[in-house]
C-alpha cells in the first residue's frame, strides 16, 4: 500500500517519517534501548536513564539535558551503527529521535521560500538521511551535531539553489554552442584498479577502498558484509592508502618495465603469504 492509498498520509516527507516513528514505537513491541547495557558496552561513565527505555521517552529525557554531550553520544552511536547495520527499523528510529530538531531546520529554511516548503523538508531529510548511512565518523564526538548540520546544509543548499536561478525560455539561444564533458583521464578507480591488477594492493580491498575512500560510505556495513572488524577494515584501507601513495611517487602506476612487474609481483606474494599466516595462527603478533 502506498501513500496514496491512505488520504490521512502525511504529504511532507518529515512528517510521514514522524508518523512512521509514532508507529514503531507503539503497541506491543515498541524499539526501546537497554540503557544499562549501553552504558557498560560505552567504557565511560556515561549518565543514562535506567533500564529497557522507549525511544520517545529516551527523546525527551536527552533533550531536558543538552549538555550532557556523553550520554548524547552514547546513544547516536548506537543508534547510527543500528541504522546502517539493520535498515529501515532503526533508520526510521534515527530520524523520529532527531524529529524535534529537524522540524524547527526546516521551519527556519521555508520562511521566505518561494516553492513549497515541503520540498525543504525532503532536502533536510535527505541530507540527513546520507549524513546517517554513510558521512558521520563514529569515532569522532558530537555525533548529533554532525547529523542536524548535514541536514541544516541540505535544506540551505536548496534556498541558494532556488535563489540563484534564473528561468530562460529557450536555452539554445542563450549558450551557443556545446560543451563537452571532460574525459576522466586518470580516474582514481581506474588506477585503484591498476594497482589491484598488478598486485600493488590487495585485490580483496580495492572494492572496499574504493566504496569508503571515493564512495564516501561508511565502513561499519562494509566491514560487516566481509566478516570483520570496522578497526581491522579501517588498518586495510591505511596500508593500502600507503601503498598507492608510494606507487604513485614511484611512477608503478603507469606502464611497468619487466624488472618493476617482477618486484610488484614479490612484494604481493610477501603480503598474501603473511595474511595466510596470520589467519592460520602462525604468525607471531612482534612479526605480524
Amino acid at each position: 500500500m502506498s501513500s496514496s492509498d491512505t488520504p490521512d498520509w502525511p504529504t511532507s516527507h518529515l512528517l510521514a517519517a514522524d508518523a512512521a516513528f509514532v508507529a514503531l514505537t507503539r503497541g506491543p513491541a515498541p524499539l526501546t534501548l537497554d540503557c544499562d547495557s549501553l552504558s557498560r558496552r560505552t567504557g565511560v561513565d556515561v549518565r543514562l536513564p535506567s533500564g529497557v527505555v522507549p525511544l520517545p521517552v529516551l527523546r525527551d529525557w536527552l533533550l531536558k539535558r543538552r549538555h550532557d554531550f556523553a550520554g548524547r553520544d552514547a546513544v547516536w552511536r548506537e543508534l547510527i551503527l543500528r541504522a546502517r547495520l539493520h535498515g529501515r527499523e532503526w533508520t526510521i528510529a534515527a530520524v523520529g529521535m532527531a524529529m524535534p530538531a529537524l522540524v524547527r531546520i526546516a521551519a527556519s529554511h521555508s520562511v521566505g521560500y518561494r516553492g513549497e516548503p515541503a520540498d525543504i523538508d525532503a532536502e533536510v531529510l535527505t541530507g540527513f538521511l546520507e549524513a546517517l548511512r554513510d558521512h558521520v565518523d563514529l569515532t569522532q564526538p558530537a555525533l548529533y551535531a554532525s547529523l542536524t548540520m548535514a541536514a541544516w546544509r541540505a535544506g540551505r543548499r536548496l534556498r541558494v539553489e532556488s535563489e540563484e536561478a534564473v528561468p530562460v525560455d529557450d536555452i539554445e539561444h542563450v549558450v551557443p554552442g556545446s560543451r563537452t564533458p571532460k574525459m576522466p583521464y586518470g580516474h582514481p578507480d581506474l588506477l585503484v584498479l591498476r594497482a589491484a591488477t598488478i598486485k600493488i594492493i590487495n585485490e580483496e580491498d580495492m572494492q572496499p577502498w574504493i566504496e569508503v575512500r571515493l564512495g564516501h560510505r561508511a565502513p561499519e556495513p562494509i566491514a560487516a558484509r566481509l566478516g570483520i572488524s570496522t578497526d581491522t577494515l579501517r588498518m586495510r584501507l591505511a596500508r593500502a592508502d600507503a601503498q598507492l601513495a608510494d606507487a604513485l611517487a614511484k611512477g608503478y602506476l603507469a606502464d611497468l618495465t619487466p624488472p618493476e612487474e617482477e618486484e610488484t609481483a614479490k612484494r604481493a606474494k610477501h603480503r598474501a603469504a603473511t595474511r595466510a599466516g596470520r589467519a592460520a595462527g602462525k604468525v607471531a603478533p612482534a612479526a605480524a
